[in-house]
């Protein structure tokens, strides 16, 4: 199987208010398979796209094999920095359909 990127995410945690990623369960993808999931914060999720590191998401499918979700960027919006799988410029993360959990 072809590597779909260097990161995958499988799932998020949100601050407060909800519209914002404090957390992301994290895997690193070797092509055949998906690393152990590791906890993230989204500092250090924007830090490794910012040093050119690819994620996408990923959701778990039939049988316990993950699906290929979506490019996730960064979206800058009044000096803030954001997750997105879309190129709008809502001032929110958004990773797409992604379970959001209360925790990692």
């Amino acid at each position: 199987m072809e590597k779909w990127a260097d990161y995958c995410i499988s799932a998020v945690k949100f601050n407060g208010e909800g519209n914002c990623i404090d957390q992301a369960r994290v895997h690193k993808d070797k092509g055949n398979a998906m690393g152990d999931a590791e906890i993230w914060s989204r500092d250090e999720v924007v830090s490794a796209l910012e040093s050119n590191y690819t994620f996408i998401t990923i959701l778990n499918g039939n049988q316990g094999i993950w699906d290929e979700g979506q490019k996730v960027n960064i979206i800058q919006v009044n000096g803030n920095k954001y997750l997105r799988t879309d190129e709008d410029h809502d001032p929110s993360d958004n990773l797409n359909n992604l379970p959001a959990v209360s925790f990692l």
